[in-house]
């Protein structure tokens, strides 16, 4: 038996997320005595794919084809089913983000798993149950849920668990699978130049306190100087202030960075959910009865146009020291 963690790469690189489900796959064979092995679809060095021993993977197995470049949920479902099965895991690891979200419900079907979503811990295990704790109700509060299928999956949110990194390789294997990609990928458009949003540890964000999209300057400016990514609220998006790739909230991107400054946004609870995870989180707003004051580890009840000024030079002179 094994733990099986699915690990995406673009560009021949491992994506954060990923190496952080690898690391909680690799923790979770830990506590059952077992093996922590990879999945890795697409084309990588075995340099790269190496890395993961790091985190305490013991072997990857690679299916090094082009046409598995590009995500597609059926092949990609298909492929973890098997490698699962090929690598005898009963339990399989995915990380919680975009591409996740589409991947487990479907390989927990094929696998006839048991499956959580969101997993914010490492799960107990008493026999055959496991019990893995998750974020609901909009992350207001975690519940605990049992596992008691043979098979199980787990998708880990991001950001959940910070990976602890040592000295091992991992050995790299060649996996054939017979997957039919039905989706053809004519062009990709990447953004490039700045962090993604989803895999940013910092993130100044902007709402409609900024009055215009002129003074997004503010917002970029901090970011530039904290080397953070920049989003913004639904209500931005909406009226094309900034791209809707940047919207982070209920029915945008759900992220959990190490900081997140909120600038002239009121914290309504759609914007909430997608953003409380954070581990700090810093209110800047004119209305002290704004909401997201109830959620902030740190407020400052200002004009943005006086205070982010002033922040962006004291983050100048702490850089310079």
């Amino acid at each position: 038996m094994s733990v099986l963690s699915f690990v995406e790469v673009s560009e021949g690189k491992i994506k954060k997320a990923s190496v952080e489900a690898a690391y909680y796959g690799s923790k979770v064979a830990e506590g059952l005595g077992t093996d922590s092995v990879a999945l890795v679809l697409g084309e990588a060095s075995n340099d790269e794919l190496a890395s993961l021993g790091a985190v305490g993977v013991k072997k990857v197995l690679h299916v090094a084809d082009a046409k598995l470049n590009n995500f597609d949920a059926k092949a990609y479902a298909k492929a973890v089913s098997e490698a699962a099965a090929a690598a005898s895991a009963n339990v399989v690891v995915l990380s919680f983000n975009q591409n996740g979200k589409l991947l487990a419900p479907r390989v927990a079907v094929r696998l006839n798993a048991g499956y959580v979503p969101g997993a914010v811990a490492l799960p107990e295990f008493n026999g055959g149950t496991a019990v893995v704790k998750k974020n609901v109700f909009s992350g207001k509060a975690s519940a605990n849920y049992q596992l008691a299928t043979e098979n199980k999956v787990i998708a880990v949110n991001p950001n959940s668990l910070s990976p602890v990194r040592g000295t091992g390789t991992a050995t790299v294997e060649a996996l054939s699978l017979s997957v039919e990609v039905t989706t053809t990928v004519k062009a990709v458009n990447k953004v490039t130049g700045t962090i993604p949003l989803t895999e940013a540890e910092l993130v100044v964000s902007g709402g409609r306190g900024l009055k215009g999209p002129e003074n997004w300057w503010m917002v970029e400016n901090l970011a530039t100087e904290l080397g953070a990514a920049t989003a913004c609220s639904r209500a931005v998006a909406d009226v094309d202030w900034r791209p809707h790739h940047e919207h982070v909230g209920q029915t945008g991107l759900t992220i959990r960075p190490n900081l997140y400054i909120a600038v002239g946004v009121s914290g309504a609870i759609q914007h909430l959910a997608g953003v409380n995870g954070s581990k700090v989180i810093v209110v800047i707003n004119t209305d002290p009865e704004a909401p997201f004051f109830k959620a902030a580890d740190y407020g400052i009840v200002g004009d943005a146009f006086e205070v982010m000024p002033k922040l962006i030079e004291e983050v100048k002179k702490l850089k310079a020291h």
